[in-house]
C-alpha cells in the first residue's frame, strides 16, 4: 500500500450530482452566421445535462416544491409535455428519487420518449388529434393533458408540475438564465430574442434584464401563421416549432416585458438550423434556428444602434428530432 502520509493534493472540482451540471452555460458568438454590423451572442441551452433549456424550469419546479412541501418524499410526478421539459422532469425526478410519468402528443419527436425512458421515466404517447408527426397542435396538446388528469385522478399524492401555469418556471430564468446573461455580456445588451412555449424562459429572463436596464429590447418570435402574441389569428396551426407557438397566450405571459413580437416562417427557421451547422458546427432544434433567424431579421431592420449586441437561446440539441428536412 502507498504511503501517503505526508503526500500533498491539489484542489478538486467534483460535482455531487447532475443536478450541478445544470446551468452556467457559456455564451457563444455566432460571428459566421452574422458578421456585423452588430453582433448575435447565443446562450447554449444544448449543452444542459438532457440537451436544453427546460432542465432548469425542471430543476426549479421539483426543487421548490420540495421545499414547499407540496412534493412529499418518494411521490410520484406527473407532467403534460412536448419532449424538453419531460427529459428534464425524468432526470431530476431520478436523481430526487421520484417515479415519473409523461403524457407527450405523439406527434412529438420519439427521440424525446426514448431519453425520457432512459432516464427510467414512463412516457405515455397520446395520439395525435389534428396535427402529423413534427406538427403539433394545441388540440394534441389538450389531449395529451386529459390523459395527464386521468393518472392524476386515480393516483394518490401525485405532483403535478403543471408547467404552463408554474410561477417557478419563471423562477428558474429570472434567477439564474438573466443574470448568467448580464454577467457574460458585462451589461452591454440591446436585445433579448426569444421563441417561447411556456413563455418560462422569456418572461424570467426578460424580467431580469428590464430590471438592470429598461433600454434593452425584449422580443418575442413567434411561427408565422400563429402568432397570438401579437394579437393574431392562428392561420397555421401545423407549423414546425415542436414546443413554441400552440396558439394560445401562454397563462405565464407578462406582456410588460415584451418590446415586440416577431414572426419566423417554417423556412426561414430551416435555413438557420442549417447554416448553424454549415457555419458553426452546432447541430440544434427547430426553434434554435427560428431565434437565430430573428435575431438576424432585428439587426437587419435599423431598430437597433449599428453595433447592437443581441442575445438569443439555442434552446436544444439537434439530436431531439427526426430529421423531416434534409
Amino acid at each position: 500500500m502507498a504511503n501517503t502520509e505526508h503526500q500533498q493534493y491539489g484542489p478538486t472540482d467534483i460535482k455531487g450530482s447532475v443536478l450541478d451540471l445544470i446551468g452556467n452555460t457559456p455564451l457563444l458568438a455566432l460571428d459566421r452566421i452574422w458578421p456585423g454590423p452588430g453582433r448575435i451572442l447565443a446562450k447554449c441551452e444544448f449543452l444542459n445535462p438532457a440537451g436544453s433549456i427546460k432542465d432548469r424550469s425542471a430543476y426549479s419546479m421539483l426543487k421548490y416544491a420540495k421545499e414547499e412541501g407540496r412534493l412529499k418524499p418518494g411521490a410520484p410526478i406527473i407532467e403534460v409535455t412536448s419532449g424538453n421539459q419531460g427529459c428534464g422532469i425524468a432526470f431530476v425526478g431520478a436523481v430526487m428519487g421520484h417515479p415519473v410519468t409523461l403524457t407527450m402528443s405523439a406527434g412529438n419527436s420519439p427521440q424525446r420518449a426514448e431519453m425520457m425512458v432512459g432516464f427510467g421515466a414512463r412516457c405515455d404517447r397520446v395520439p395525435q388529434v389534428e396535427g402529423k408527426p413534427g406538427n403539433v397542435t394545441l388540440a394534441d396538446v389538450d389531449a395529451a393533458t386529459a390523459a395527464a388528469q386521468k393518472i392524476i385522478d386515480s393516483t394518490p399524492d401525485i405532483f403535478y408540475v403543471n408547467q404552463f401555469n408554474n410561477p417557478n418556471n419563471c423562477r428558474a430564468h429570472e434567477e439564474a438564465t438573466g443574470p448568467e446573461i448580464y454577467r457574460q455580456t458585462g451589461g452591454r445588451i440591446d436585445a433579448y430574442v426569444a421563441t417561447l412555449g411556456t413563455a418560462g424562459s422569456f418572461v424570467g429572463t426578460s424580467r431580469y434584464l428590464k430590471r438592470q436596464n429598461p433600454a434593452i429590447k425584449c422580443v418575442v418570435v413567434e411561427p408565422a401563421g400563429a402568432e397570438v402574441i401579437a394579437g393574431k389569428e392562428v392561420t397555421k396551426p401545423l407549423h414546425l416549432l415542436q414546443g413554441s407557438g400552440y396558439g394560445k397566450v401562454p397563462e405565464l405571459f407578462d406582456y410588460e416585458v415584451m418590446d415586440e413580437a416577431m414572426n419566423v416562417t417554417d423556412e426561414e427557421a430551416v435555413e438557420y438550423k442549417k447554416l448553424l451547422g454549415s457555419k458553426e458546427g452546432l447541430y440544434l432544434g427547430y426553434t434554435s434556428g427560428a431565434n437565430v433567424a430573428a435575431a438576424v431579421k432585428l439587426l437587419k431592420s435599423g431598430k437597433l444602434p449599428p453595433d447592437a449586441w443581441v442575445v438569443t437561446l439555442l434552446n436544444d440539441t439537434g439530436l431531439k428530432y427526426s430529421e423531416l428536412h434534409k
